[in-house]
């Protein structure tokens, strides 16, 4: 079974963390993907709107790509909340004691 070429795309990218858009043609095209630019271009746009990539304009023939990482911040409150939760939870069956 073949990888989808915008799956393919978004590993070269990830990889790299963060390359211009003609890097990115070169690598492909040396793996021999050969793209044309207007399919290159919606594939870019495509993992853009998935919120998995960021495209910037650097100069007007060259874009910088950075692959988009999310980090869960982690509210100390809500944890918290939680274990209490779970406690309370575990404490109304009674006579089930660890």
């Amino acid at each position: 079974m073949t990888i989808p070429l915008r799956n393919t795309i978004f590993d070269k990218i990830k990889n790299a963390d963060s390359l211009t858009d003609v890097e990115l043609y070169k690598i492909l095209t040396k793996e021999e993907y050969i793209i044309p630019d207007d399919k290159f271009n919606k594939i870019l746009l495509d993992l853009e709107i998935l919120g998995l990539i960021k495209v910037a304009w650097i100069t007007k023939d060259e874009r910088r790509i950075e692959a988009f990482v999310v980090e869960k911040e982690v509210d100390e409150v809500e944890e918290q909340n939680k274990e209490v939760m779970e406690k309370d939870y575990e404490a109304s069956f009674p006579g089930l004691e660890k």
